[in-house]
């Protein structure tokens, strides 16, 4: 009988431990996209209750359809100045990953405790523009950041980690809120939101530059500071980089009809159920913490899917869940005013909105060194500036309707139309990072 040949089992890759400044580039861009999640939330948290006491200053009945509506010009506003923020990529470039980082977390923290103090809807929109403009640059200077200074084995897992980051910020406000909110008022929602400017004082101690920028030292010097902006622009990065643009243009829009609605939608359905005031705002930061824990999920499970399926695939498939989640949401659930099955389908939107975290891995694979921070806040900054007329389509159809329901449930097509758009970035599952 012949006696078959053992073969000794495959060696399990020796776990990586992280250098201290690794850990630190870790934990300072976690910190910071948290605390941006954070600040970017409260407004979705507040929005009914911030518009009813701003309105009436314009002169305008603060009814549910002048609430949508303009809550989303606010929304655009916001978007608008969200898209200023492609500022920080040639900034980063030049000068740092670190101090445009924290220069970006200084800005929206001191604006959104601003905001704070609005006696009209203008002061607070203004307040809310000059935000954005901060929190535009947090996502792409902590993703540059900590791509560069990961290793390679572990980068894109890390990097879904971060992005988690946001949601966990959405999910302290939505508890704060639950907790605190009818005591705080929406002022004191925001006020508390300036919380991340302190924090500016702690990461300038312990986040290092990544060695891969500082590498580039003198070649930097000798570029013009608009020249990476040119040649992100320019063949051969061009078409990837509007191909970039559009796939965020169907997140963004997604983002704020989807999950930015849920509050309001939420507080809507618990009125006309009649619930009490506390109790209302209890279900709002209910369903926004729901999203939030499963936006969390989907951020740990989307390296690995786009490790399995590719980041085209991984995207396709976020993209559906959204499709699904959004027609559940407001197409079904909240036009049959049930609460418990908006909490069914708002799960779904959870998982689905973890398709910002694919670009955290897949757009510093795109791009090397010398431009990547650029071609990073390019794409998630501008793309915000064509969603923004989007989102004054969903509002001004809010307002017209006079329901959320078929404006957002529309939302479902451009996520249609975002399956069949994956393939105008380039797929880079198994590649390392350029130099």
């Amino acid at each position: 009988m012949a006696i078959k040949k053992q073969t000794a089992p495959a060696a399990r890759p020796a776990r990586i431990r992280l250098t201290g400044p690794q850990r630190h580039a870790f934990w300072g861009s976690f910190g910071g996209w948290a605390m941006d999640g954070f600040s970017w939330t409260i407004p979705g948290l507040v929005l009914a209750p911030t518009l009813t006491a701003l309105l009436p200053a314009a002169g305008i009945t603060p009814t549910p359809e002048n609430i949508g509506w303009y809550g989303q010009i606010s929304a655009a506003i916001f978007l608008l100045g969200w898209g200023c923020a492609f500022i920080w990529g040639p900034i980063a470039d030049r000068f740092g990953r670190k101090p445009a980082m924290m220069a970006s977390i200084l800005i929206y923290g001191v604006f959104t405790a601003l905001a704070g103090f609005a006696t009209n809807m203008w002061e607070w929109n203004i307040c809310r523009f000059l935000a954005a403009i901060g929190v535009g640059g947090e996502w792409a200077m902590a993703g540059t950041l900590l791509a560069e200074v990961m290793p390679e084995r572990v980068r894109a897992r890390l990097g879904g980690a971060m992005h988690s980051a946001g949601y966990f910020g959405v999910l302290t406000v939505s508890a704060v809120y639950l907790l605190f909110g009818p005591a705080l008022g929406w002022r004191g929602m925001f006020f508390i939101g300036g919380i991340p400017a302190l924090a500016v004082f702690l990461m300038r101690r312990t986040t290092p530059e990544p060695e891969r920028w500082q590498a580039d030292a003198s070649s930097r010097k000798a570029r013009s500071f608009w020249q990476p902006v040119a040649e992100v622009l320019s063949p051969p990065y061009r078409a990837r980089t509007i191909g970039n643009l559009l796939l965020l243009m169907v997140c963004v829009i997604g983002l704020w009809a989807g999950a930015t609605y849920v509050p309001t939608a939420m507080t809507t359905l618990a009125t006309e159920a009649g619930y009490s005031h506390d109790t209302t705002v209890h279900l709002a930061s209910l369903s926004s913490m729901t999203v939030a824990v499963c936006t969390i999920v989907g951020c740990f499970a989307v390296p690995r899917l786009a490790d399995r399926i590719g980041r085209r695939g991984a995207l396709a498939s976020l993209y559906g869940l959204m499709i699904v989640g959004t027609v559940g949401a407001y197409g079904i659930a909240y036009p049959m005013h049930s609460i418990g099955l908006t909490f069914t389908f708002l799960p779904v939107l959870g998982l689905g909105g973890a398709s910002f975290a694919v670009f955290t891995i897949w757009l510093p694979e795109q791009y090397p060194t010398r431009m990547r921070a650029t071609a990073f806040a390019l794409a998630t900054t501008l793309s915000r500036w064509f969603a923004a007329a989007g989102t004054f389509l969903i509002g001004y159809g809010i307002h017209a309707t006079g329901s959320l329901t078929i404006p957002l449930t529309l939302t479902a097509v451009v996520f249609v139309i975002g399956i069949g758009l994956v393939r105008l970035a380039p797929e880079t599952r198994g590649n390392t990072l350029p130099t």
